[in-house]
């Protein structure tokens, strides 16, 4: 449509008068930057309400629009603010980083800065990321139990034909296995693929799909029932990615010395130890909960919104172990994130913002396929481990409550 003779004040009243939908401005103006504008008008002009600070914003919508976002009306704000330098050693980074951290919570970059120095003045945290896959797990209905089970023998039998179809999808993506579950005449299918740097829900389900036509063909008493079957499993907790993993399995460990805890914070190994055991472990027992750790979801959290993550990804991402030992000399602490799901392309990576705090901690796409997302997933290891230590031993230290009043509670008189 050429642009210099659009009627915006027309195109409000339309919106106004409900002849014209918020969701057809983009394709009817071809620019999604004026779209999210009149949707913004049109929204103000409804409810009454100014959105300028909504509509204050750095991002260009035309490259929004299709891969990001729908129905735009300009962009949240949230602080961000950087932890750091933290010493990390993996096997694609060897260095001190800054971690960039995008949240609301007052003290929580603050305890993660304090983690990362004492980690850093110990020798630093060693990162490694021990299982890199993601799945997608279809269900399909057979007759009966006897079907299912010739079902899951024909696919073992026909896996190199299932392999091909599904990596024809993308030259980027490998499948790994495929592992079968079963309930009645219930069958899920759970796929476990490479997918380079990108964290690849999207290029598992297209890959997934055309493996499930393909199987189908093959196996006709098989009927596709949904093509993410919640054995995956994306999006919610599960004992599934606790114990077999999903994206990244990332472990991060330091040793602190008894001398640097006993000079420096007054406190020794084993006390750190005690807390770490009845509150993280006993504690997350008496709850039954899937987070045996102090706040990982803390840490995951702030980092998926600063560097363009699904942050949804957050409640499996985000499980997880904290262990610590007494060992003499040193206080041993490691973290265990079983399913980690970052990627450094695709989704949300690609936005200005998010680019450059990607690119704060040396993450982008170059070198061999897949090292930069395991990069970003040993860092994020790193960085978790520092907000874990930081926790234990301030609740150690009976430091928690002041802490939060000091740093979370500015211009509060209660």
């Amino acid at each position: 449509m050429d642009q210099s003779h659009i009627d915006y004040e027309s195109i409000l009243n339309d919106l106004l008068s409900g002849k014209v939908k918020m969701h057809e401005l983009d394709k009817l103006l071809g620019d999604s930057n004026k779209a999210t504008e009149i949707r913004r008008i049109y929204i103000e002009h409804k409810l009454g309400v100014k959105l300028s600070n909504i509509g204050n914003t750095v991002l260009d919508f035309n490259k929004v629009i299709g891969r990001n976002a729908e129905n735009t009306i300009g962009s949240a704000q949230i602080p961000m603010g950087v932890a750091g330098p933290l010493l990390v050693k993996g096997s694609q980074v060897n260095g001190e980083v800054f971690i960039p951290l995008a949240t609301t919570e007052g003290a929580l970059i603050a305890s993660i800065n304090r983690g990362a120095k004492i980690i850093t003045d110990n020798g630093g945290a060693r990162s490694l990321v021990i299982r890199n896959e993601m799945t997608r797990a279809p269900i399909f209905r057979l007759s009966n139990a006897s079907s299912a089970v010739e079902f899951i023998k024909w696919v073992n039998d026909n896996m190199e034909a299932i392999r091909k179809e599904a990596e024809s999808t993308s030259s980027h993506l490998r499948l790994l296995r495929v592992e079968p579950f079963m309930s009645g005449n219930n069958v899920w299918l759970r796929f476990s693929y490479f997918t380079g740097d990108a964290m690849g829900m999207n290029m598992v389900t297209v890959a997934t799909d055309k493996a499930a036509q393909l199987i189908m063909k093959g196996f006709p008493d098989a009927v596709l029932v949904a093509l993410s079957g919640n054995m995956c499993v994306d999006k919610k907790a599960s004992a599934v990615d606790f114990l077999l993993g999903r994206g990244k399995t990332v472990i991060s460990e330091a040793l602190i010395s008894r001398e640097y805890l006993e000079k420096n914070l007054g406190i020794t190994p084993a006390k750190v130890v005690d807390v770490n055991n009845r509150k993280n472990l006993l504690g997350s027992a008496m709850a039954h909960s899937y987070g045996f750790n102090a706040h990982f979801a803390n840490v995951v959290t702030a980092i998926f919104i600063a560097t363009g993550q699904d942050v949804a990804q957050v409640v499996e991402s985000s499980m997880g172990i904290t262990w610590a030992e007494d060992r003499g000399d040193h206080l041993y602490i490691s973290i265990t994130l079983p399913s980690l799901e970052v990627g450094t392309v695709g989704g949300g990576t690609a936005l200005p913002t998010q680019r450059e705090a990607l690119k704060l901690m040396g993450v982008d796409v170059g070198g061999a396929p897949g090292s930069s997302a395991v990069r970003l997933a040993e860092i994020i290891g790193a960085a978790v481990l520092a907000g874990e230590l930081n926790l234990l031993l301030a609740l150690a230290r009976q430091e928690l409550a002041a802490a939060h009043n000091k740093l979370g509670r500015a211009g509060k008189n209660n």
